[in-house]
């Protein structure tokens, strides 16, 4: 891990993302680039007259200030590499531009979660590129308090066994020099030879991750329900995970559990920070 982009709009909630990424700067080692984008519609009319142009010259001019700003801060306080970058393209399409450069390993941004059944803005920003993003995006919830993670949890229906995917997963959580867990979600409305599918598995999948990441203590949990986001929630809270890793997939057969929409609906919700890695270039197994 080298590089991490993290978007800023200023807000606490993106703040808490920003510390995050600090301390696990600190840690990895890694260079971290805030990206701010101004992203204000105008009209044809206004621009014409100059007001919206001249507007949005001065509100850029100003955050530009404000994110040095935060960037000397940041590199003052913490001896952190900081890069600022700043766009007036509206922030999904910024953080698409920049990390289809290829320089960038992961997204850490931050999400206020969901207030009942309309989703905030930051929230909906994250879930947005948690679906388009082809890079990890770490989503770290608005009320979390950075702590050094000591436990992931991947959740998986697939029992993947691609190293381009299982890497990601076990580097940055040796990076950390955290253990890994494993759960294994069953659909309650699946047919019961799934179920048993996953018992007989479980075991094998765990022994694998074992002997390919020299993780000893490896444990692999079967889980099972209707509501997948509960089921992890409850697993998360009773065993003291300090991150869920989700692999997302566009389309296939699992895609019903851990589509993107599902893992969306967990950066709304999640306690612990989300950690979504895309699929789709890597599909094929070992």
């Amino acid at each position: 891990m080298k590089q991490i982009l993290v978007p800023t709009d200023f807000s606490s909630c993106a703040g808490n993302a920003i510390n995050f990424a600090v301390q696990s700067a600190k840690l990895l080692p890694a260079e971290i680039t805030l990206l701010h984008t101004t992203g204000l519609p105008g009209t044809l009319h206004t621009d014409y007259a100059g007001v919206d142009k001249a507007f949005r010259d001065q509100q850029l001019k100003d955050n530009a200030s404000q994110l040095t700003a935060l960037k000397q801060s940041i590199e003052q306080r913490h001896n952190v590499r900081v890069r600022t970058l700043i766009t007036a393209v509206p922030l999904k399409e910024a953080i698409e531009e920049a990390t289809a450069s290829g320089n960038f390993d992961m997204v850490i941004m931050g999400t206020l979660g969901a207030s009942g059944l309309k989703e905030k803005l930051w929230g909906s920003n994250t879930a947005a590129v948690i679906e388009r993003s082809n890079v990890p995006v770490l989503a770290i919830p608005h009320e979390y308090t950075w702590k050094k993670p000591e436990k992931f949890l991947l959740a998986t229906g697939n029992f993947e066994k691609a190293p381009a995917l299982l890497n990601k997963v076990f580097e940055l959580a040796g990076l950390y020099m955290a253990h890994v867990d494993v759960a294994v979600f069953t659909d309650e409305d699946d047919e019961a030879v799934s179920f048993l599918e996953h018992a007989r598995n479980a075991p094998w999948y765990q022994q694998l991750l074992g002997q390919r990441y020299g993780e000893e203590a490896l444990s692999t949990a079967q889980l099972s329900g209707k509501n997948l986001e509960k089921t992890l929630q409850d697993h998360i809270r009773d065993n003291g995970i300090d991150v869920l890793v989700m692999i997302t997939y566009k389309r296939g057969c699992w895609e019903r559990f851990f589509h993107p929409s599902h893992t969306k609906k967990m950066s709304y919700h999640t306690k612990v920070p989300l950690l979504a890695i895309p699929a789709d270039k890597e599909r094929k197994d070992a």
